[in-house]
């Protein structure tokens, strides 16, 4: 059963209605209730076109309709990822994501604060004068109490202009890490979400932030570099439960705009996510990678990140190192007609 703990108009200092307020922890509570009013500012509100009520509630019955999990939640700041998309999910013929940014959203005072928004996934094929009208609510799971936090705000009008509503200020993160509460344990955060009144069963994201590893090099002698043809691939190989192989085109490739002015005058290097060949359409692995040419002094890509996704499966640089830069001998990168290559891979996330 449902418990209303608190229910305010934050279009107005004044509290219409206090219940117990997360009795399991009185510190907590503070510390969420000064979020929302901190005298003498103003409170913060939902929205900016009107008179917004926000209901906290505390049950334990989970979502019916979609739930996240994102492990090693804070490493989403340190490789500076200010927004992740969860995975797209389905009521009532409508398709949904949660959009996090867990140092705030850009407008608002960034760095403090965790923002959760419901959106609209997909309204491309739409009528134009598209309008929907829902009443959600977003979840956080306590793993202390096996319980979830309820934010719980107006019906709330989705459409062109306007296709998603949330909390900007869902939570500070001094709130989020209290040690006496229960909802970042080991640096792992459950959202979740419901939208109408919809009894579907739910779809579940794992979300998983990597932290770094030490071994993450792959080193080829490619031999017989002047008889090679049209492209030269390593064997698959696995990092972090994700496999890859990476591909050289020694008389160059298109680039992503069909350019061919790379063709004959430049090696093309690309990572190749074998994986994700075979994603779903909402799967996803974001890495950093470099790919180098080994010699006197290393021919470096440089840092190249991607998301790396079922229509989206390589990554590289259609000129990676000018054929004539490749065959001077006074760098040392094609020795007996051999060169070695190498790629160093970092996994930061996997959905």
């Amino acid at each position: 059963m449902m418990k209303t703990v608190l229910m305010v108009s934050l279009a107005s200092p004044l509290i219409y209605g206090v219940g117990s307020f997360l009795t399991r922890s009185k510190s907590v509570a503070s510390s969420i209730w000064f979020d929302y009013f901190k005298p003498p500012l103003n409170p913060v509100s939902c929205s900016t076109d009107g008179h917004e009520f926000i209901v906290l509630e505390t049950r334990d019955a989970p979502p019916a309709h979609f739930l996240t999990k994102i492990e090693s939640f804070s490493l989403l700041s340190e490789y500076r990822i200010s927004k992740y998309e969860s995975k797209v999910f389905e009521v009532d013929g409508y398709e949904w994501r949660l959009v996090i940014y867990p140092n705030g959203d850009e407008g608002q005072i960034k760095g403090n604060n965790v923002s959760v928004y419901l959106a609209m996934a997909d309204t491309s094929s739409s009528p134009v004068d598209w309008e929907i009208y829902a009443d959600f609510t977003i979840f956080l799971y306590d793993q202390f109490s096996d319980n979830y936090l309820c934010f719980r705000g107006n019906v709330r009008r989705f459409h062109a202009t306007k296709s998603r509503w949330g909390f900007p200020k869902f939570m500070s993160k001094k709130s989020l890490r209290d040690q006496s509460s229960g909802y970042l344990v080991k640096d792992n955060l459950v959202l979740g979400a419901e939208v109408f009144v919809m009894k579907k069963q739910r779809i579940v994201e794992s979300v998983t932030v990597l932290k770094p590893m030490y071994t993450r090099l792959r080193d080829w002698k490619i031999v017989e570099f002047s008889k090679l043809e049209d492209v030269w691939v390593s064997e698959e190989f696995d990092m972090r439960d994700v496999e890859w192989k990476l591909k050289l085109y020694p008389n160059g490739d298109f680039n992503s705009n069909g350019d061919l002015s790379s063709k004959g005058n430049a090696v093309s290097m690309s990572l190749v996510c074998v994986s994700a060949e075979k994603f779903t359409v909402h799967q996803k692995v974001k890495a950093e990678f470099h790919m180098r040419l080994k010699g006197r002094s290393d021919h470096d890509s440089g840092k190249i990140s991607h998301w790396f996704t079922s229509s989206s499966t390589c990554c590289g640089q259609s000129a990676f190192i000018s054929l004539a830069k490749l065959r001077d001998p006074e760098n040392g990168f094609l020795v007996d007609d051999c060169c070695n290559v190498q790629v160093e891979i970092f996994v930061q996330l996997v959905a």
